[in-house]
């Protein structure tokens, strides 16, 4: 079996309870922050940037209810956060032009939730050969493009 390690996401896992609460909570009470990250925001659920992302683009769409299970919320929640994944590819697609996508919702520590408390959908453009030989061998991941950037580039498609 393969592992695969990303210590470079233990301080950003670890700084969410040492500041004091939930990273999407205090994201969403910050709106006006710069750092904030949120690229949209909807009746129910808000998109924003991964601070530690896979690639360029990687995306996470949260609900404004602080829940750790999609089960306990309304249809509705869970109708438009995919309606905000779907709009998260269109954007994507139209900015970065990927060749493919992943989509995941970890829930729960063991099933690989950073952040257990809030759940979250996963949205990561991906590219043909995008684990370069950095990521390989330096075991370190490149990602090229300024948050204010990304930033600059999909809101407006939402």
């Amino acid at each position: 079996m393969n592992s695969i390690l990303s210590p470079w996401r233990f301080d950003y896992v670890t700084g969410a309870t040492q500041k004091g609460g939930c990273v999407f909570c205090l994201a969403i009470e910050n709106t006006d922050h710069p750092d904030s990250l949120i690229i949209h925001q909807a009746k129910h659920n808000f998109v924003l940037l991964n601070r530690y992302p896979y690639n360029n683009g990687h995306m996470m769409i949260a609900p404004y209810k602080h829940l750790s299970n999609p089960v306990e919320v309304e249809p509705e929640i869970l109708e438009e956060m995919m309606g905000l994944f779907q709009r998260g590819i269109q954007a994507l697609r139209a900015v970065y032009r990927p060749d493919g996508f992943n989509m995941g919702m970890n829930l729960g520590k063991c099933a690989g939730a950073g952040i257990e408390e809030h759940y979250h959908l996963h949205l990561v453009p991906r590219w043909n050969g995008d684990t370069s030989f950095m990521s390989t061998l330096a075991e370190t991941r490149v990602i090229p493009e300024d948050f204010s950037i990304t930033l600059t580039k999909l809101r407006p498609l939402f």
